[in-house]
């Protein structure tokens, strides 16, 4: 918008010397068309500049129709203008007035040049930052034998890594931290399942003790859920250590 309002600003400006000094635009041969927005933001500050006065939203949409600005677009085209701060707008009591002359142009060119000198400004000077650290990160690296059989003997060594990283991959399974760490979760699952199982055999007992009649049906629930004659607590048989080391062993080529 900051860019765009600087352009208006100076193609109006120019307009308003030529119409100074009589300078007339060719006319083209084409079709009459209704003003595009940028012409009715100019037609409108004509308004503002040969009367440098002050006027309400309605006088101004009673003016506008004479510029060739329908009524029913003055507001937003003020509005567009005042958001640019080409228009200013101030209420007083009750009533909201709008102005604005012609320095108001010259100030808003002066400052998009302001501002574009100073991106100007930060964009030489990192482009002069950029420099330098390219010029610095070619140093020490231009072309040479030398650089060209330590580049060769980097790359061998990067293959040769990726080699052995896939090699200790197919051994992960008998990674003992893996095994130990294995061990420990099936420790933590046979308590954890004995555990359930003391605890349902509790609540058999609890069940039989408050509910003696009903010995027959609690017996076919237990064997709808899974409860069997055969239902106990479970045991890990231990695995020789020499079994898994020679399975182990067994499986490196």
């Amino acid at each position: 918008m900051y860019l765009n309002s600087g352009a208006f600003c100076y193609t109006f400006l120019l307009h308003l010397e030529r119409e100074r000094f009589g300078v007339q635009q060719q006319p083209k041969m084409s079709k009459k068309r209704g003003l595009s927005l940028e012409e009715k933001r100019e037609k409108m500050l004509q308004i503002f500049y040969e009367s440098q006065d002050f006027f309400l939203l309605k006088e101004l949409e009673k003016m506008g129709p004479r510029k060739g600005v329908i009524t029913q677009s003055v507001k937003d085209v003020v509005q567009s203008l005042v958001d640019d701060d080409l228009v200013l707008k101030d209420k007083i009591g009750t009533s909201v007035y709008f102005w604005s002359l012609p320095s108001s142009a010259g100030n808003q060119l002066r400052n998009v040049y302001r501002k574009l000198e100073s991106d100007l400004q930060s964009s030489k000077k990192r482009l002069a930052e950029l420099v330098d650290q390219c010029d610095a990160l070619k140093k020490g690296r231009e072309e040479s034998d030398e650089r060209v059989e330590a580049l060769a003997e980097l790359k061998a060594i990067e293959l040769k890594y990726n080699e052995m990283k896939d090699e200790m991959g197919q051994y992960s399974d008998n990674d003992p931290a893996a095994f130990e760490a294995m061990k420990e979760a099936i420790d933590v699952a046979h308590a954890a399942s004995n555990r359930w199982t003391d605890n349902i055999f509790t609540l058999r007992q609890w069940c039989s003790n408050n509910f003696p009649q009903a010995k027959e049906q609690l017996e076919h629930l237990y064997k709808e859920i899974g409860i069997t004659d055969d239902f106990d607590y479970l045991e890990i048989s231990p695995v020789p250590l020499s079994t898994i080391s020679d399975q182990i062993l067994e499986e490196i080529p």
